[in-house]
């Protein structure tokens, strides 16, 4: 197993085999009783754990050693160092997220923010993503109700994009291109679905898949683990669930990835070279749920182009007039 860069793109691929692991005899590995690995996290502390993170048995990162980067002729490989882990939403195998209480889904959130924070304590690590798999379509590798998170040594290509283009918005206007799409759609108001608090619920102008939404919050901020606190969390856990209960139906499944600023932090506490000081400024974390219809998407075959049928605002028409209570 190794990573591979890719010159055009500069896309790190991950090849090779994923590894074998002996799942539990009978029953479900990640039910309670049944997963026998170390637990990173348990939430809420103290009490019986509503939430558990332990590492995830085949994963595509390994904790240990170090990169060696070495070169083939013109191209680039290494070791893939990092970290794979899985969130246990809840011991409750037939749950989901969507319908949980919002007290159990902050305390996914409240997972999710201190996994960040953790992994991020580690240098080597440029990125962490927290990324959700709802569904078979989606790649779901268990029936349990979990999230994922994973620590790389790069930053996904995606995330460049937004970094490059956000630095680029405020280089010319000195604000911060998130914060100016929200205005802008709360102005309009025509693709806004949903609001709790400080958080917004919308489908973006340019949507990539019908019913493509974001999650962001009017108060600005960079790093999502920061605002994981409070009102905040409440706010979102509440907006969160009424949203994916939206989508379900209208979608079969569903993927979801919190976007949050990179790791800019070295030893030393001292931003990483290769970043820029208006980072806390120009980047605004927030959530991307790109549901998977059942009718065949272009938008899924074609993944650099992308055709949607629907248009944003009449997907945010059709959401609204859904209830998304439980």
């Amino acid at each position: 197993m190794e990573l591979r860069k890719d010159p055009i793109t500069r896309s790190w691929v991950r090849v090779g085999h994923r590894e074998e692991f002996a799942a539990a005899a009978e029953g479900c590995p990640l039910c309670p009783g049944h997963a026998n690995v170390p637990t990173l996290l348990e939430l809420p502390p103290g009490l019986v754990p509503q939430v558990r993170v332990i590492p995830h048995p085949q994963p595509l990162y390994r904790i240990e050693g170090e990169a060696e980067r070495l070169p083939e002729g013109i191209y680039d490989r290494m070791r893939p160092v990092g970290a794979h882990e899985i969130i246990i939403e809840s011991p409750d195998h037939k749950a989901t997220l969507s319908r949980m209480s919002d007290a159990q889904i902050e305390w996914v959130l409240e997972a999710y923010a201190q996994r960040v924070t953790d992994l991020k304590r580690d240098p080597r690590f440029k990125y962490v993503t927290v990324f959700r798999n709802q569904g078979a379509l989606a790649g779901a590798e268990f029936d349990h109700p979990i999230s994922q998170v994973t620590a790389t040594m790069f930053v996904p290509r995606r995330i460049l994009y937004e970094l490059r283009s956000a630095r680029a918005w405020y280089e010319e206007k000195e604000r911060c291109v998130f914060c100016d799409i929200l205005r802008q759609e709360e102005k309009k108001g025509t693709r806004v679905v949903d609001t709790q608090g400080d958080m917004v619920a919308f489908c973006p102008f340019a949507s990539r898949v019908p019913f493509e939404l974001w999650l962001i919050s009017r108060r600005h901020d960079h790093l999502f683990e920061r605002s994981m606190s409070g009102a905040s969390r409440r706010d979102l856990a509440a907006l969160l669930g009424r949203s994916l209960r939206r989508l379900e139906q209208v979608a079969v499944a569903y993927h979801l990835v919190v976007h949050t600023a990179p790791n800019t932090v070295t030893v030393k506490s001292q931003l990483t070279p290769g970043y820029w000081r208006t980072i806390g400024e120009d980047f605004h974390w927030h959530i991307e749920i790109l549901p998977i219809v059942e009718q065949r998407s272009k938008s899924y075959s074609i993944k650099e182009v992308y055709f949607n049928a629907l248009l944003p605002e009449q997907a945010a028409e059709q959401l609204r007039r859904i209830d998304g209570g439980k």
